[in-house]
């Protein structure tokens, strides 16, 4: 039935290598030509056999599991499919795409309620009507159908796989058996009326084995007809590449794609019920700004016609939050997405989601405490316990233990062990000299950071280098310098650094958190301290937003404030390294290799409806 071995990683495109217009992949010069040999074989031979003679009836239905069709390539399939499909449409009695059916059972339960039926037994007073898609089918004889379908995924499960038995004795009256079925193939979605039984194989009888649990039809109605041939083992569907662009057929295909989507759609709700548990109040904010702040980070910028004016992609929902928190809201979050105009690899999309909240008359070891108790008991209840494990894309492997306490780690003394250096005081961690010192750093341990090459940045690398890769499980880092946090308030006992941690998992970042600043005097300077680094050309610092620090001027509380990388921390709950295994739908660059196929409206040359024209002034 459908794969659910782990998927193929991502490839970058070889030199040297073709590519297979029917299977998408990219091969080698050699297997090309031996893959097209032997299709122009296949072709002719298929030619050949529709141009001889019809042979006398063997008495099996036109479908017998698609024998007819199982020398056909994909593109041969999509062609002569479409076509079948589109006669049918031109019959109401035949149209395969029905305007509803009724679904009357949860699948969900089949196996649960009817494990009890004993080979040869049936229910046929427990009449249901379920859906699914067809993944296998199998003929035995004229008068014996066996369909292997999957229901859809929904909040229980990822979909349940169940055996459809068609007999011709068991079909409803006044439908022949070939008619319900001659028209069905691989990846049709049927709707199936009888009732639950299990069969009585005489080989597994034999074995002293019971038969499988199944759903005897009475009748089986197509619903939505699948025009492509589905992947199969002689043509597979494994590319990295091309799952992604595919991604609806990844879902559909590959169990391990739906599961790690069903996994994530289960975190969300977790933290949701998590924070509405604690009495935070869940709001939504902006996703427009007319400036750029909340975070360090590159926004995308967009145009609204109607103001004429220029307006940026949020980068974060920060400012907004905690101007709720000034109206009186004492405890916010918001799940949604943030856009940031940076580059695309393993770890990072342009478009990601994120949680944050806010919590007035809290600081940042009650952040601390909350986000050890919220991933713990999140872990505990996706996967039963507190240990999970993480592959990487270079083939380590990591036990990572989320079990609270976490592993904490002050940033400077860090550095200082790791570089043998003894950094500034924490007071002077912004100034000029410092900024040589740093320099001489990166180049004694080897370490390039890219311009503009200001305090924050430097610090920000070698934290990279020597910290962030010593964070397997778990690990909070603490007390970053002043100047690295613009948003974040001055450390209560240590001049020069603030009340910030970032917590790290498999080497990456996964939340970042402070006690908030919410002095409106100190603010603006570090608003403008930023406003310095971005004329040295930092495109990532912030803005100085006149809004925000005019809240401020109103009294925001002492305040803990909280931001989780969904995208990341479903990486390494569901084991994937790559962060396209984690989105529905991730960013891709545009695919140029690919030539372009003929929509199945094309091939059968469907006209357009009239439209109704604009009359021209």
């Amino acid at each position: 039935m459908a794969d659910s071995t782990a998927p193929a990683p991502p490839t970058e495109e070889v030199a040297n290598l073709h590519l297979d217009e029917a299977t998408g992949e990219r091969v080698s010069k050699t297997e090309l030509k031996k893959r097209q040999k032997q299709r122009q074989k296949e072709a002719d031979k298929a030619a050949k056999a529709a141009a001889a003679p019809p042979k006398a009836s063997s008495g099996k239905p036109k479908n017998a599991a698609g024998e007819e069709e199982k020398d056909l390539n994909p593109n041969q399939y999509y062609e002569i499919r479409t076509r079948h499909i589109n006669e049918l449409l031109k019959n109401p009695e035949t149209n395969p795409y029905p305007h509803k059916f009724q679904v009357t059972y949860d699948d969900s339960k089949f196996f649960e309620e009817f494990s009890h039926l004993k080979s040869g037994e049936t229910a046929e007073d427990k009449g249901i009507q379920i859906a699914g898609r067809i993944y296998n089918i199998r003929a035995s004889g004229s008068k014996l159908i066996f369909y292997d379908i999957r229901t859809s995924a929904d909040t229980v499960s990822i979909g349940t796989k169940l055996q459809v038995v068609c007999q011709a004795q068991l079909a409803k009256e006044g439908t022949a058996f070939e008619k319900q079925h001659e028209h069905i193939r691989r990846g049709d979605v049927i709707g199936i009326v009888g009732y639950p039984g299990r069969t009585n194989p005489k080989t597994k009888l034999a074995e002293g084995k019971e038969g499988e649990l199944s759903v005897f039809a009475s009748e089986i109605v197509l619903l939505s007809p699948c025009l492509h041939m589905l992947p199969s083992v002689r043509y597979p569907f494994s590319d990295g590449e091309q799952r992604a662009r595919m991604r609806y057929l990844d879902m559909l295909w590959n169990d391990r794609s739906r599961q790690v989507l069903w996994q994530r759609s289960r975190m969300v709700r977790f933290i949701r019920d998590f924070f509405h548990e604690r009495r935070f109040i869940e709001v939504e904010t902006p996703m427009m700004h007319a400036i750029a702040g909340g975070a360090t980070a590159l926004p995308f910028t967009t145009h609204h016609n109607d103001l004429d004016v220029d307006m940026y992609m949020r980068v974060a929902p920060e400012l907004f939050l905690k101007k709720m928190i000034v109206g009186q809201f004492g405890k916010v979050f918001e799940l949604g997405k943030n856009f940031r105009n940076e580059g695309i690899d393993l770890t990072h999309n342009p478009e990601f989601t994120s949680c944050e909240f806010y919590w007035a008359y809290a600081d940042v070891y009650d952040v601390m405490a909350l986000t050890e108790e919220l991933v713990s008991s999140l872990v505990k209840e996706l996967t039963g316990g507190y240990t999970t494990t993480f592959t990487t894309q270079h083939g380590e492997t990591y036990e990572v233990n989320w079990e609270a306490p976490w592993r904490r780690v002050e940033m400077i003394p860090e550095l200082e062990k790791a570089t043998g250096e003894k950094f500034p005081p924490d007071d002077e961690l912004h100034t000029d000299e410092t900024n040589q010192f740093l320099q001489k750093v990166c180049k004694k341990m080897g370490v390039e950071c890219p311009p503009p090459l200001t305090n924050a940045r430097m610090i920000d690398k070698l934290t990279g280098e020597f910290i962030e890769n010593t964070c397997v499980n778990p690990t909070f880092i603490l007390n970053h310098p002043q100047m690295m946090s613009p948003l974040a308030k001055y450390h209560r006992s240590k001049k020069g650094l603030c009340e910030r941690f970032e917590a790290f998992v498999c080497k990456k970042e996964i939340a970042n958190a402070y006690t908030e600043l919410n002095n409106p005097f100190d603010q603006r300077l570090r608003f403008e301290e930023q406003a310095r680094q971005k004329d040295q050309g930092d495109d990532e610092a912030q803005m100085v937003d006149e809004s925000f620090l005019n809240a401020l001027e109103y009294g925001l509380p002492p305040t803990g404030g909280w931001g989780l990388g969904i995208d990341r921390l479903t990486m390494f709950i569901t084991n994937n390294y790559s962060i396209r295994e984690v989105l529905a739908f991730p960013f891709l660059r545009e695919d140029k290799t690919h030539p372009k196929e003929k929509f199945a409206a094309e091939l059968v040359n469907v006209q357009p409806l009239p439209e109704e024209g604009i009359p021209h002034k």
